[in-house]
Order: C-alpha cells, then structure tokens, then sequence
C-alpha cells in the first residue's frame, strides 16, 4: 500500500523530511477495523512526532492522528461496526498512522463519520474535538447545561481545538465564552463560531478581558503559547479558579497557582488509548455525539486549508504551515 512516513528527524524543508513509500497492508487485531483512507488531516503533534521521535534503524515511522475512511475488515471481536460503514477517528499515538491507504483503529476510540460533511471537512474534526470535548466536559468538569454566569477564555480560538471548542461550549453549555485572536480575520473566525467577544492576545489578556466588560473569568483553555501568556492567565483568573492547558513548555512554576487556590488539569486526547482505559470508549462515544451535532447543524467543520492529495509533497506543504504557527483552522488532504 502507498504511505508516507520518515526515516530521519529532518526540517521540513528537506526533501527527504517525509517521503512517499510502500508498506505491507496492517493485520487487524481483535478489536480493530482495516479502514482504507479518505482523508487525513494534519495536526501540531505531527510535527512534534516528526521532529522528535527516531525510527527505529530501517525502518520507517508514518504519522496521521485524522481520518476518514471506509471500513475493509474487522477483527474478531469487533462489535460495533462492519465492512462498508464510513468512520472517523483520530488513532493511537502509540501505533503507526494514518497516512497510508489502509489503517487499523481499535473500534473503541471510532465513530459512524458525519452523514453530512464530505470526507474532507469531516477529517477535521476527531482529534481536536476529541481534546476539546474532554478539557471542557472531563478536564475542566464544566457540567453539560451549566455554566450560567461564569465565563471562559480561551486563548488561541483561531487554531484547530480552539475553532471546535469554542462550537462546544457554545452548543453545550451556558458560559460566556472570550477568545484570543490576533488579525482581523482570525477575530472575526471566532465570532461566526459562537466566541462572544475576541480580544488579541499581543496585548495583556486582563486589559482586554476589562475592555469586554469581563473582570475575571471563571475558566481558562490555554492551547498556545501558555508559557508567554502565563502570568497574564492567573492575573485574569478568579479566586479559585481552573486552568487547563494542552501545549508543551519546558517547564510551569504551578506556585504561582496557589494564593487563588487554582486548580491545573493537563489534557491528551491520546491519554486513553495509550493507556487503554476502562472508560477508552468515551472517545468513540463522543465523536458519534459530535457527529450528531454536526448532521443537526449546530456544529461545522473547521477545515479551512485544503493542500490535496494525501502525498509526501502536499504533507511536507501542511508541516510546514503548521509550523508556522498561521494555519486557521484545520488542514486537510484527501485522497491517494
């Protein structure tokens, strides 16, 4: 089967930093479904993964934590699903990826894919819905419903979790919701979301909290760059209130935490399926509810950058936009 996938830890403006390859076709194992790919979609833990993690000598590591697709086989002890039934999913961290023509997901961590979304704007969603549905709802323990007269910030709404969380707790809760964006289209990409108020995250966020008529917010989803804004989160947060965050710092002075007696949740979508939990069904669980949303018309995709077919090109084009810190929304491929 056609993939893509590296062999050394490489800038992405190298040629060989992702290349076109062929694999053997994957065995499913008892729980899994072999789903030919759709689309994929790309995230900054592929580029982290790129940059970080060594093959093994000879061998060559395929990425992609976003797809959609078309169920092939199962295992034996499949359950929920059968051959011919379209799926997303956002995988394991701890298997290969999706970027190949065939993939095995376990059942557990994958949903029936939106009836109304194409494959491309479908394959936006798992991974980042995923993260934001459990930072609101398991994370931030924000109850489905509730939220009335509390308020929170989101920082970094334009990017890919914070364009379907914002959707999420517009939908599914009472909160008012404040996001951070920095140029005048990414501002106005959070409003048509639902965020009922923007302010910029280049200027100190307790300023611009007050010029929104918001003192101090209850919550806060810190996505991006929390190591520049962090003293500026807990100046903005009230007495004990909670902070969840989903980037990677060298390190968090969680001290600074304790006179507001703030609480301090870490979120990983892939946290369940490493670790194969009891409750790892809940993400396919919450994906089928997204799907839901979606075909309902309270949710829509963020795909916002098509690049193409699913080749080492169009990948090494989607790295790179990532790693510029500008993509809006999600970036998808579709197609071999």
């Amino acid at each position: 089967m056609k993939a893509i996938g590296y062999r050394r830890n490489l800038p992405i403006t190298h040629a060989d930093a992702l290349e076109d390859v062929e694999l053997p076709i994957p065995t499913p194992k008892p729980r899994d479904l072999l789903v030919r790919v759709g689309a994929v979609s790309v995230n900054p833990v592929d580029t982290k993964i790129r940059r970080a993690r060594k093959p093994a000598e000879g061998e060559v590591e395929v990425l992609g934590w976003d797809a959609v697709g078309i169920v092939e086989a199962v295992g034996d002890k499949v359950s929920q699903f059968n051959v011919g039934d379209r799926v997303y999913y956002a995988g394991a961290i701890n298997r290969p990826g999706a970027n190949s023509e065939l993939h095995v997901v376990d059942e557990r961590i994958a949903a029936r894919a939106p009836q109304s979304l194409d494959d491309a704007a479908a394959v936006a969603l798992p991974l980042t819905a995923i993260t934001a549905y459990e930072l609101l709802f398991d994370r931030l323990r924000i109850a489905k419903g509730g939220g009335a007269g509390q308020a929170l910030l989101v920082v970094g709404g334009a990017g890919g979790v914070g364009s379907i969380l914002i959707q999420l707790a517009r939908q599914l809760t009472q909160l008012r919701i404040i996001a951070t964006a920095s140029r005048p289209e990414t501002r106005q990409w959070c409003l048509d979301l639902g965020a009922h108020a923007v302010i910029d995250h280049r200027q100190p966020l307790f300023s611009g909290l007050k010029a929104a008529g918001v003192e101090q917010v209850d919550f806060v989803a810190a996505l991006t760059q929390t190591a520049q804004h962090y003293e500026q989160i807990i100046e903005s947060l009230k007495p004990q209130g909670a902070l969840a965050v989903i980037d990677d710092m060298d390190s968090l002075d969680a001290m600074k935490l304790k006179s507001k007696s703030i609480s301090l949740h870490w979120e990983l979508m892939f946290t369940r399926s490493m670790y194969e939990t009891p409750d790892m069904g809940e993400q396919g669980r919450l994906l089928g509810e997204v799907a839901e949303l979606v075909d309902a018309g309270r949710i829509r995709s963020t795909a916002n950058n098509h690049l193409g077919a699913i080749n080492a090109e169009n990948l090494r084009r989607a790295h790179a936009l990532i790693e510029s810190g500008k993509a809006q929304g999600k970036v998808v491929l579709t197609g071999f």
